[in-house]
């Protein structure tokens, strides 16, 4: 089975070759640059340099949220048009499902946190059990004081990945709870970790693929609020 897989939820994008389970090519670019002028190129160029063709992709994959509204829709779009030009199987799946495979040499619980702004983080935690994330919770989005009341009750130091792992330590840390944190190699999101997340899980096509946001965008919040106070006036 050889795995395309695509990872652009947050500021890094990459993309990846996985075989039966084995890391065979990365990609990973954290330019600054929109995303939509960098994951296809460097998918493209990936598959180039590997000797790979599209035509000989078996799933393609990608990171379907949370994470930044617009990541997520260059994510998908990409797989979806590869997907119906290709008639391949694709699939999303969690992007912390994805980033709780960077914890499994650290093995013990891994807490997967990406900055959600608003004073809130999307989160998840997983337990390393022979070799894989065992989910713990669903994917949310919940405040770092909710988060920090849930990691005492579990009673040990937790694993921390993501782009939100910093802003969560320095509030851990200030409130007594023993936590790790990844080096960085590990700390932001990845392709492979995507891969990785859609072993095992049951593909669709192109129309079956859809994000996952957990909450509504600004817009959709301001636009709510404006309603709210036009209703009451």
């Amino acid at each position: 089975m050889l795995t395309l897989a695509f990872e652009s939820s947050a500021k890094a994008a990459s993309a990846a070759l996985v075989r039966d389970g084995e890391l065979f090519a990365q990609s990973i670019q954290c330019s600054g640059l929109t995303h939509s002028r960098t994951l296809l190129p460097m998918a493209e160029d990936m598959l180039k340099n590997s000797g790979v063709s599209l035509n000989d992709i078996d799933l393609i994959a990608c990171a379907h949220g949370p994470g930044s509204f617009t990541g997520i829709r260059i994510g998908i779009a990409t797989v979806k048009g590869l997907a119906w030009a290709l008639e391949k199987p694709c699939i999303g799946v969690s992007t912390l499902e994805a980033m709780a495979w960077h914890g499994i040499s650290a093995g013990g619980t891994i807490c997967a946190v990406m900055d959600a702004r608003r004073n809130q983080v999307y989160h998840a935690m997983f337990r390393i059990q022979n070799g894989i994330p065992v989910r713990l919770t669903e994917d949310r989005a919940i405040s770092l004081e909710e988060l920090r009341h849930e990691t005492e009750e579990l009673g040990e130091s937790v694993f921390l990945v993501g782009d939100g792992a910093k802003i969560t330590a320095a509030y851990f840390s200030a409130n007594s709870i023993p936590w790790r944190e990844a080096p960085s190699n590990l700390v932001m999101q990845s392709a492979w970790g995507v891969a990785m997340a859609a072993q095992e899980k049951t593909p669709g096509n192109a129309d079956s693929l859809l994000p996952v946001y957990l909450r509504l965008s600004q817009a959709e919040r301001e636009r709510q609020e404006r309603l709210a106070r036009e209703a009451n006036t």
